[in-house]
């Protein structure tokens, strides 16, 4: 997985490919289909969501240029697999998930894993979690029409958000930067994410 999809096609930050190395997105995926755990492609955890290509969580986790130390927010939690890919990499990850299901089984998993900078949130990713904002990097792990208001202001200054933007068939990943409390935006390519649900993103069943 790690030759054929991720350094083949150019991500090349060793931390990232240390992290993924070690992750096994194995546990991480319904025994339904264990037998395509390492394929390049996402797969359905049930609740109507995904965990992602092994591609996009790596060249995601890469834009996102985490150092040691920072604090990051992570919105939508799903199976729980690029949750344990930011905490290998990250001194804490803040994660809301806005389906008690998955959040609790995924909480359940990354414990047994011994993971201890985890910390979940049951409830609307949207809003981002300003309890422990400010945050030196924020990913959204679900396709948003806008980038949602909330989250550039629980942004810490020199951090990084890395977004898919657009409507919900394709998005383009973004990357917002805060230098001097403003804000640079840049695209980077096409993507394909579930919709981002909430008071700052799509409507459920809209």
């Amino acid at each position: 997985m790690l030759s054929e999809q991720i350094i083949s096609r150019g991500v090349s930050s060793k931390i990232v490919i240390d992290a993924m190395m070690k992750v096994e997105r194995h546990k991480f995926v319904p025994q339904s289909f264990i037998n395509s755990a390492y394929d390049d492609s996402p797969l359905p955890i049930g609740e109507g969501q995904t965990i992602s290509q092994p591609y996009m969580v790596a060249v995601m986790t890469e834009y996102m240029d985490i150092k040691r130390g920072d604090k990051v927010l992570e919105i939508g939690t799903g199976s729980g697999y690029q949750t344990a890919i930011l905490a290998e990499i990250a001194s804490e990850v803040y994660t809301v998930e806005r389906n008690r299901a998955l959040s609790l089984k995924a909480e359940k998993l990354l414990k047994s894993l011994g993971y201890s900078n985890i910390f979940f949130k049951i409830g609307d990713g949207t809003l981002g979690w300003s309890e422990f904002a400010p945050f030196d990097r924020i990913l959204v792990t679900a396709g948003a029409p806008l980038v949602p208001q909330s989250l550039p202001h629980q942004l810490s200054d020199n951090g990084v958000i890395v977004i898919p933007v657009g409507d919900k068939f394709t998005q383009m990943l973004k990357i917002i930067k805060r230098e001097n409390g403003k804000f640079s935006e840049y695209d980077k390519f096409f993507c394909c994410f579930v919709p981002l649900i909430g008071d700052q993103g799509w409507m459920e069943n809209k």
